[in-house]
């Protein structure tokens, strides 16, 4: 007797844990984060950033290009600093 109802009330309870999280949670925070340290030219200028190319050039503007992207901002900062550094000028081509 105690295993025909335990069983419906577990299926039930796990189906319920299922919907809660599928449909409390915000859509921002199921969002995949990019982790990714980009080093653009935006406006003639050098400039590193966790942004996507896209959003990049929605804050910018469309004189934005991507000149390289890394795993690590160290790295990141390296290859700018190995173009002149933040700040210098750069052309997209």
């Amino acid at each position: 007797m105690k295993k025909t109802i335990l069983l419906p009330l577990g299926i039930g309870l796990t189906l319920l844990i299922a919907l809660v999280t599928a449909f409390a949670l915000p859509p921002a925070a199921t969002k995949i984060i990019d982790s990714k340290y980009r080093v653009f030219c935006a406006n003639s200028k050098i400039e590193v950033e966790q942004r996507t190319l896209e959003q990049e050039q929605n804050a910018r503007g469309s004189n934005v290009c991507q000149l390289a992207e890394f795993d690590y901002l160290s790295d990141a900062d390296k290859y700018a600093e190995e173009h002149g550094g933040k700040g210098s000028d750069c052309k997209c081509n």
